[in-house]
């Protein structure tokens, strides 16, 4: 990390976390950030879901939720870019604080209930985000909505001409009972009137909750075997506290962050042994060796976010040249040769 980000992050723990994270993506349009644009090299360039990635190291969403840096974080190291959610509606979410630093765990607590702008304004900046460069949506639905599976088709058929994916979330615990769409017969409806809408052709994902026991991990690989899916992001944000030691463990909302790399690269584990479909792993991410764990553990790519936090936007190169070493030493010629040889390290 260089002197100069390091002092922007230090400046930034003087501010509430939410208005921080609003001044960091103030600067990274001011060009106070990377340039160099994606690392890749044979080792890390892959295909997801027919998808051509330099690296395999994405942005999770929720980091750009507006879509509005994307030209900014185009000129960072990573592979691929998520944004959003974005709902039908533009809605404010929670009432504030919503988010929380989790210093001593290295995490983050949020509940900010898909705050954003709306579909509309975001699809007209998805519209005309730079060329070259992966980027996908992630959907949700209005707190207020009659029809909540409804609303996902809804922005995927608005906005899904303007991006490369898109991404369902009914994992979110900020959305009161989204997460109960994750039911078998439930989830299998969604995602069915999702594809419906998907005019644009475009690979659909499914974000997942790292809570679910292993008879909601079988309903998952049941229902995404028939449903068109073309990847699993695994995982969401948990509701468990284990193991904290902050102030903050205590809120309201979903934990990222360190205390979650453990759940939910066993969850991922799991669920790459049910189903062949490509999974992507999120979850507790801050490091090249933790990229790579999910990586060996069952991933095709993978995605971080709260670790910015700590580690500031540079860290995005330093985990997919990391990457790229760790496969060097293993001998792997391709990050594809590497999914799931530790997977049984997680079962």
């Amino acid at each position: 990390m260089k002197l100069l980000e390091t002092a922007g992050l230090r400046a930034l723990r003087a501010f509430d976390p939410e208005t921080a994270h609003g001044l960091a993506l103030k600067a990274l349009n001011t060009g106070l950030g990377p340039s160099g644009g994606a690392v890749t090299s044979d080792r890390l360039h892959c295909t997801l879901a027919g998808l051509d990635l330099p690296n395999p190291v994405g942005l999770a969403a929720g980091f750009d939720k507006n879509a509005t840096a994307l030209a900014a974080l185009g000129r960072t190291g990573f592979g691929f870019l998520e944004v959003g959610a974005a709902t039908p509606l533009p809605q404010e979410g929670n009432p504030r604080p919503r988010l929380f630093r989790l210093t001593e765990d290295e995490a983050a607590i949020n509940r900010f209930g898909f705050n954003n702008e709306g579909m509309e304004p975001i699809a007209k900046r998805l519209a005309g985000r730079p060329k070259g460069r992966i980027v996908g949506l992630n959907l949700g639905a209005n707190k207020t909505s009659e029809d909540r599976a409804a609303d996902f088709a809804r922005v995927l058929a608005h906005c899904g001409p303007y991006v490369d994916f898109a991404t369902v979330n009914v994992s979110s615990p900020n959305t009161e009972k989204l997460r109960d769409l994750q039911g078998k017969d439930a989830l299998a409806a969604l995602l069915g009137g999702v594809m419906e809408a998907n005019a644009a052709g475009i690979p659909v994902f499914l974000k997942i909750a790292p809570d679910l026991t292993d008879a909601d991990l079988q309903d998952v690989a049941d229902v995404v075997a028939s449903s068109g899916v073309s990847a699993v992001i695994t995982t969401n944000t948990t509701l468990s506290r284990d193991g904290l030691r902050s102030a903050h463990k205590e809120e309201a909302g979903g934990l990222s962050g360190q205390p979650l790399f453990e759940k939910s690269t066993r969850i991922l584990a799991k669920l790459s042994t049910l189903t062949d479909i490509p999974l992507i792993g999120v979850g507790g991410i801050g490091s090249a060796e933790q990229a790579y764990a999910k990586i060996r553990a069952g991933a095709s790519a993978v995605q971080f976010y709260t670790a910015l936090v700590y580690g500031g936007i540079s860290l995005a190169g330093e985990i997919a040249q990391g990457l790229d070493e760790l496969l060097n030493r293993d001998g792997f010629a391709n990050v594809t040769d590497a999914v799931g040889t530790a997977r049984e390290d997680w079962l």
